[in-house]
């Protein structure tokens, strides 16, 4: 299987994987998923695990440079766009095809913390968090890596809950929350 062969099945198994679960996920319905036979998928990942690994790393890359995108597109300054990346949610939750978060996911399906699947779960959440505390230094906050974790739970706890409940309400409610957050972190002392 050539690399563009590799490619294009760790963007299908995502797919799948996004869709169904990883445990649920056998190798059996993934090959008919994917249209790739066991045979071919074994010949480049030794497990399923590798392969999860592999759609994980994918969607990290994916997720953190639509949202960046996103994020500079709907505003140019710093403060704003720390208020942006819950535009940036709204319109993911939108989606027809919003199945919640893969990392989430990941990590309920493969609890034990060192386990490399949970891991990379992990480094996707605190590179975000990075990238949030970037934009929080950038816009003046006294305290950037707190601020960066309190909009990163905000996120996060919405993500969790425009899977289970209105995805247009959790979204204006979670902007409203990180609104009053930053409200009281420039406009305080």
């Amino acid at each position: 299987m050539s690399a563009s062969k590799r490619d294009e099945l760790v963007q299908k198994a995502l797919k799948a994987f996004y869709r169904g679960g990883f445990h649920a996920l056998g190798m059996d319905k993934l090959a008919k998923e994917t249209g790739v036979s066991k045979t071919a998928i074994y010949k480049h990942f030794r497990t399923k695990e590798d392969l999860i690994l592999a759609t994980l790393r994918l969607r990290d890359e994916q997720f953190r440079n639509w949202l960046m995108r996103r994020v500079a597109a709907h505003a140019s300054e710093p403060k704003g766009q720390l208020i942006a990346i819950f535009d940036a949610l709204r319109e993911w939750f939108e989606e027809s095809d919003f199945r919640s978060c893969m990392f989430i996911k990941a990590s309920s399906e493969y609890q034990d913390r060192t386990n490399p699947i949970h891991v990379t779960a992990a480094e996707h959440k605190r590179l975000l968090l990075l990238y949030f505390t970037e934009l929080a230094e950038k816009a003046g906050s006294k305290d950037p890596d707190s601020l960066a974790r309190e909009l990163l739970v905000i996120k996060e706890g919405a993500i969790v809950l425009a899977h289970l409940f209105d995805p247009e309400d959790v979204a204006r409610d979670a902007r409203r929350t990180a609104e009053r957050i930053l409200q009281a972190e420039f406009n305080c002392g």
